[in-house]
């Protein structure tokens, strides 16, 4: 439509007028400022849901201004005719980004607005921080283009869970002018409460991991084995020391065997069934049956023209003996193989010849 087709004022027509000779400034604008936030973020390493942005179109410009026009001198008094928006996964993220913004683009701090800061039973999917924000030259400059970095734009930042929120309170029509009723309102305030304290609690949750893996990583440091509880994220950083590598080295030479790598997680159910708790018992085991471990492997493959082994074999020698020595039953054997192999009647068979071959060998003798 020509803009003086959509009834509006002389003024409010010479906005929209300016609008379209603009244009092109505010789509070179959502260029480069996702181009800016996406680089920011890879560059600090923040996983965020989504960036993306929106240059206002004719239609919804021509519709704030029949309502607001009024409060409009020029068209550079709208701050959101450009609009980026950033969803992050958590609620602490936003402080991380709005810092990146701040450093990277000049902010109008009048205009900003942190809407955090509401208190409203019913404000959570509008809870997003919003910066006014200007391109500086050292971000771009383009002299063909310098209305660029004279025209303000807005950056809202907000969590997946507020975006969600915001999204369906928006799309089902609460918010109208249509009185919604008392009983209806109840309800949705109590889930918009439930989901603000998700956010929270996320959030907190991934702090106290964070922190529970950096403690893990100073006790590791530190050799302090015993006190670190056996789980996966434990376990994780301890396989990062290759504490099994001398071991299977060893059991490779004995045929000159290449190593064929693996992955060892799945000895982490193993090892917890065997009754393991710390990596302190993990390193116990290590030493204590070390030699009984390459011992088992002399009988397995020495004499054979085995030529490669898997990454795994120090640790599953040293799991074997261990159930061998503490009289493990075939069927137990069997669950060990079961866990490593998946179920197959082959498991049970190799655990009977496995027990029945080794009950000689002197490092298992009573």
């Amino acid at each position: 439509m020509e803009p003086e087709e959509y009834g509006l004022d002389l003024h409010c027509t010479m906005i929209l007028e300016e609008y379209e000779q603009m244009l092109p400034v505010f789509k070179k604008m959502k260029e480069i400022v996702l181009d800016k936030l996406k680089a920011l973020l890879k560059e600090n390493n923040i996983l965020v849901t989504a960036v993306d942005g929106r240059v206002k179109t004719e239609k919804s410009l021509a519709g704030k201004l029949e309502l607001k026009g009024a409060k409009y001198r020029f068209l550079s008094d709208l701050t959101d005719i450009f609009g980026a928006r950033v969803i992050t996964f958590y609620s602490d993220e936003v402080d991380k980004i709005a810092a990146l913004i701040e450093n990277n683009f000049d902010i109008d701090w009048n205009e900003s607005v942190d809407k955090r800061k509401m208190h409203e039973l019913n404000s959570f999917g509008y809870m997003s921080l919003h910066y006014i924000c200007r391109i500086p030259k050292s971000v771009y400059y383009d002299e063909q283009m310098p209305e660029i970095n004279d025209y303000r734009f807005e950056i809202q930042m907000r969590t997946t869970l507020q975006h969600a929120w915001a999204s369906i309170y928006h799309d089902n029509g609460y918010k109208t002018d249509v009185e919604v009723p008392q009983e209806y309102i109840r309800t949705l305030n109590r889930l918009a409460g439930m989901l603000e304290l998700a956010d929270d609690e996320f959030s907190r949750i991934r702090t106290a991991l964070n922190e529970y893996r950096y403690k893990i990583q100073n006790l590791l440091r530190d050799g302090k084995f015993a006190e670190i509880k056996l789980d996966g994220d434990s376990f994780a950083r301890y396989l990062e020391l290759n504490p099994f590598k001398r071991l299977t080295d060893k059991i490779a030479a004995i045929n000159q065997a290449e190593i064929h790598p693996t992955t060892t997680l799945p000895y982490l159910k193993i090892l917890q069934k065997l009754g393991f708790k710390t990596l302190g018992d993990i390193e116990t085991l290590k030493n204590n049956y070390w030699e009984d471990a390459y011992q088992l492997a002399l009988h397995q493959i020495g004499g054979t023209d085995l030529d490669i082994v898997t990454s795994t074999i120090g640790l599953q020698n040293l799991c074997i003996v261990y159930q061998l020595k503490n009289n493990v039953s075939i069927h137990g054997l069997t669950k060990f193989f079961d866990t490593l192999n998946g179920e197959t009647p082959y498991n049970q068979e190799r655990a009977k010849r496995l027990i029945e071959s080794t009950k000689d060998l002197p490092f298992l003798k009573k």
